[in-house]
C-alpha cells in the first residue's frame, strides 16, 4: 500500500513538469483620460473675442465673428473696447478645459480674486430688467426682479446658477442680486464659466453693461448698453457661439491650435 501511494505522487509531480502552465487570464487595459476639450467646436459659426495686453491689464478689446463652415473667420462690425477685472485675468474653466493649456501660463480663477475668467467658453441665456429684450434677440431671455440670484457660495448645491430664489430651496450664505439699484445688469449675457460646478473656482460670469471705461469689474466683461443691447440682438444660438477671452500672447500662441481667427 505504501508502495502504491508513493507511485501515484511520484506520477502526479511528474504531470505536473511536464504540462505547461495554464494560459493567465487575459488583462484588459483602461485608459482614464478625460476626452480632448474642443476649445472652439466645428459646429461653431460666431465667435467674440476679447483680448486684453496681458494678464494684469484691466480693458479688453472685443471683436464680433463669423464664418461659414470650412472657411475663414470674417469680422462683423469694428472692435470696441470693454472692461473686464479689476485684478486682471486667469485661466477658468470652460470649453478649453479645466487646467492652463499645454505649453503656457498664467494664474488660476478662484471665486472672488476679481479676475476674469481667460479660455473659451460656450454662450447661455440672456437676462435684464424690462419684460422683454431688445427687438432681435434670439438667446433665450429672462426678465429679472428681486428674486432672481445668481449663487456664488461653493458650499451651495446651486453654485454658478442663475435661481428663481422662491422655487429653489435655500441652502447659500451668499448670492449675487440680479435685479440690481443700478444700471449694470440692465442686459446681461451669461457666460458658461465653470459650467462643471467646482467649489471655489469662480462664479457668476457675465458680459453686462459698464459704470464707465474706468471702472472695471470684478470679474466680468462690461461694455456700453448700446454696444451689449447690439450683441444681444447679433448673438444666434444656431451657430452655436463662443467667447474667447486670452491675452494677447496667449491669443497668437493659440490661434492655429484652436482655430482661432488671425488678430
Amino acid at each position: 500500500m505504501r508502495f502504491l501511494l508513493v507511485a501515484l505522487v511520484v506520477a502526479a509531480c511528474n504531470r505536473a513538469k511536464s504540462e505547461p502552465p495554464a494560459a493567465a487570464e487575459p488583462v484588459h487595459s483602461v485608459e482614464l483620460r478625460k476626452p480632448a476639450p474642443q476649445a472652439l467646436p466645428e459646429a461653431t459659426t460666431q465667435l467674440l473675442t476679447a483680448v486684453p495686453a496681458d494678464w494684469n491689464a484691466v480693458t479688453a478689446t472685443l471683436q464680433l465673428w463669423h464664418r461659414e463652415k470650412a472657411t475663414a473667420w470674417q469680422r462683423v462690425g469694428d472692435p470696441w473696447t470693454a472692461v473686464i477685472g479689476a485684478t486682471g485675468s486667469a485661466w477658468g474653466i470652460g470649453l478649453h478645459g479645466d487646467a492652463v493649456p499645454i505649453g503656457r501660463t498664467g494664474p488660476l480663477k478662484q471665486e472672488g480674486d476679481k479676475k476674469s475668467p481667460a479660455g473659451s467658453f460656450a454662450v447661455r441665456g440672456a437676462y435684464g430688467y424690462a419684460p422683454n429684450p431688445p427687438v432681435g434677440t434670439r438667446l433665450p431671455y429672462t426678465p429679472t426682479d428681486d428674486n432672481t440670484l445668481c449663487i456664488d457660495d461653493p458650499a451651495s448645491l446651486h453654485y454658478t446658477t442663475i435661481v428663481d430664489k422662491t422655487a429653489t430651496e435655500l441652502d447659500w450664505h451668499s448670492a449675487e442680486q440680479m435685479h440690481r439699484k443700478d444700471a449694470l445688469y440692465t442686459w446681461v449675457i451669461d457666460v458658461a464659466h465653470n459650467p462643471s460646478h467646482q467649489p471655489g473656482d469662480g462664479s457668476c460670469i457675465f458680459l453686462h453693461v459698464w459704470k464707465d471705461a474706468a471702472t472695471p469689474t470684478v470679474g466680468c466683461t462690461a461694455m456700453p448698453e448700446d454696444q451689449l443691447a447690439r450683441l444681444l440682438t447679433s448673438l444666434d444660438p444656431a451657430q452655436h457661439p463662443v467667447f474667447v477671452l486670452l491675452p494677447h500672447d496667449d491669443y497668437v500662441a493659440l490661434t492655429a491650435v484652436w482655430g482661432l481667427p488671425e488678430l
